[in-house]
């Protein structure tokens, strides 16, 4: 952390070890300014250490963005009940509610496929088959 801090590289002391990549993401950070505490990093070639940053960069958002498709995986094959009252969903559509009733979808990522079906309709369809569960 001292070391951090003499080159201008502001961390929290919270004593969690941080990798390079950790360093990385944070903002204004290239591997240049880390090499000044790891000189070894000085000898990265150009190309890789641009790589190196930019997947440092994004890292945080991928994972996220990898949750978010494991959420939405596991939703789609959420299994919509056959008795569905599709008119009494208030919250969507007339033209949805007359869609979902008349394809009658066994999940939700069939419910997805009908054409003319929003993401926000599926999102009320969602909320509300996991209330009536």
């Amino acid at each position: 952390p001292q070391q951090l801090a003499r080159e201008g590289i502001a961390v929290n002391a919270d004593g969690v070890m941080r990798s390079a990549a950790d360093l990385l993401a944070l903002p204004g950070i290239d591997l240049r300014r880390l090499a000044a505490i790891w000189p070894e990093l000085g000898g990265i070639a150009p190309e890789v250490a641009e790589q190196l940053e930019i997947d440092a960069r994004y890292r945080g958002y991928l994972s996220r963005q990898e949750a978010d498709i494991r959420t939405h995986r596991a939703d789609a094959g959420l299994v919509l009940p056959g008795d569905l009252d599709y008119a009494g969903i208030t919250a969507l559509s007339i033209e949805m509610r007359q869609k979902l009733a008349a394809t009658r979808p066994a999940t939700l990522a069939q419910a997805s496929r009908i054409p003319g079906i929003t993401p926000a309709a599926l999102a009320i369809l969602l909320r509300h088959a996991r209330r009536a569960a």
